[in-house]
């Protein structure tokens, strides 16, 4: 079965509300549950242990005058920084950076990420979200890692984000969900865990992004977008722990989400952030949207949003859907924020200045 049919499967069993053990069984196949879990000890050990947290980056990011822009961002350890050293080396940190410098504008983020987290906890951390910002402009998600690592049934997963998104929607709030990372290029993960989680990995990216669209969000493939330099430069773009990354390994995350976030709130001209028709020497087309997540999922930084032809927004094969691969640019150097918002942590302390 291809990539796109099993996306769509997984999608479709989802939307019905399907899913179970069968799956997950069937992809382990002869090798047997006893290997996975001596392998996945001995990635553990080699990984390394985790962070104590993640840097504070709720605040105001910019100055300018006009309406404040805010975002919320949901997720697991990579959407909460872990690996990052301060607020605005986090993804979300560094997005709002982005846009209040394209915009002009102040950009406050509120982030209810949290550690570990898999999809089951989004409907939360969206709740939470919502008791802090009565109506957030745009959602960024990043989430699914956890999701395979946990070995948590595929549809199950896309499920719980599909239902995220649907609300968000529902309320007009835009939303672009960063897709599963590929965790079979952490170099320290041994085969055939490698392997397998490649596998299980990608599938996950792919079924989220089918979900994602019908849903009305877009997604951005994260792929192996760190893979390919990690050999050449693991100190650069992997933390100490050798799995999270690094603030310049979060800033190439962050890169490749800015053009969407920016495209989906329809504001900025540096650079390719408009809405805009595929460019075919690009490889940029208009697909059923199963197949473009197939071939997403094997090109990091590929953007999928919903679409249509001649006025209709569905075909034979499904949700029409744009595959995009935005051009990136550099980032105005930020402006110190002149408003920090009140702190996630217990003790009440404020959020540090994101530009420290």
């Amino acid at each position: 079965m291809g990539r796109a049919r099993r996306a769509r499967k997984i999608a479709a069993t989802a939307a019905y509300g399907g899913g179970g053990l069968a799956a997950t069984a069937g992809a382990l196949g002869a090798l047997g549950y006893g290997l996975i879990k001596v392998e996945a000890k001995i990635a553990r050990r080699i990984v390394g242990q985790p962070f104590e947290g993640a840097p504070e980056d709720d605040a105001v990011y910019g100055y300018g005058v006009g309406e404040r822009t805010e975002i919320i961002v949901l997720g697991d350890s990579s959407a909460a920084g872990m690996g990052a050293e301060t607020g605005a080396q986090t993804v979300g940190g560094i997005i709002a950076t982005g846009l209040a410098a394209m915009t002009g504008r102040p950009v406050r983020l509120t982030n209810e990420a949290v550690i570990g987290a898999e999809s089951s906890d989004l409907e939360r951390q969206l709740a939470n979200a919502l008791d802090r910002v009565e109506r957030p402009h745009v959602a960024v998600i990043l989430i699914g890692a956890n999701d395979v690592t946990h070995r948590i049934d595929r549809a199950t997963a896309v499920r719980h984000l599909e239902l995220v998104v649907q609300r968000l929607r529902g309320m007009g709030v835009e939303v672009v969900v960063g897709t599963c990372p590929d965790l079979g290029t952490v170099e320290p993960i041994p085969i055939p865990l490698k392997h397998l989680l490649r596998r299980w990995s990608r599938d996950l990216a792919a079924a989220q992004t089918v979900a994602v669209v019908e849903a009305g969000g877009r997604t951005v493939s994260l792929g192996d977008l760190l893979g390919p330099e990690f050999s050449a430069a693991p100190k650069e773009l992997f933390s100490e722990d050798q799995f999270h990354p690094s603030p310049a390994g979060y800033a190439r995350v962050a890169a490749v989400l800015l053009p969407t976030v920016c495209a989906a709130l329809g504001v900025g001209t540096a650079g390719d952030t408009q809405d805009r028709r595929p460019e075919p020497d690009r490889g940029e087309t208009v697909e059923p949207v199963a197949v473009a997540a197939g071939h997403a999922v094997l090109d990091p930084g590929t953007e999928v949003s919903g679409t249509d032809l001649a006025g209709v927004d569905r075909g034979p094969r499904g949700r029409w859907a744009v595959l995009l691969r935005r051009r990136t640019s550099e980032v105005p150097p930020p402006a110190p924020a002149p408003e920090a918002a009140e702190s996630r942590e217990a003790d009440g302390e404020d959020a540090p200045n994101p530009v420290e």
